[in-house]
């Protein structure tokens, strides 16, 4: 018997790359956004709470909380979802990152975001997207389109 078969295929890894990237990062928004509900500051106050270096608010906090079972759902439930929904969700907080980005010390800056949570944002937003690419598949012939 060939020892190839014994070993797990590298695809099954590749598979579980969505899920465990969802799953972490949902845990990870589930904590950020539970600690800031228990900061007592406004919801849509724009100095915020510092929570784990993170600004916070009541409004990141409530969407943070969102996201992170969003995430985690899409993990539990797997397939095709969750790396979907992996690209789809790095791919807003990597635009949220600019968007913030540009908001930083001025009055439209409602989430109270600062450089930190921008940083996180775009680390958070590449994880998820790397997540959600290394979960697809290429079907069919590389030469579908002679021309």
């Amino acid at each position: 018997m060939a020892a190839h078969r014994l070993l797990p295929s590298w695809r099954h890894a590749r598979r579980q790359a969505p899920r465990a990237g969802a799953a972490s990062a949902g845990v990870l928004l589930l904590l950020f956004g539970g600690l800031g509900l228990f900061r007592p500051v406004g919801f849509f106050d724009t100095d915020g709470a510092t929570v784990a270096g993170l600004g916070t608010n009541g409004a990141l906090s409530l969407l943070s909380l969102c996201a992170g079972l969003l995430l985690l759902l899409g993990a539990a439930l797997g397939g095709t979802f969750v790396s979907t929904l992996d690209l789809v969700l790095g791919t807003a907080f990597l635009v949220s990152g600019f968007v913030n980005l540009a908001l930083l010390d001025t009055r439209l800056n409602v989430l109270a975001f600062r450089p930190s949570n921008v940083l996180a944002g775009f680390g958070l937003g590449v994880v998820l997207v790397l997540c959600g690419l290394s979960g697809r598949e290429r079907h069919g012939p590389r030469d579908r389109h002679p021309l």
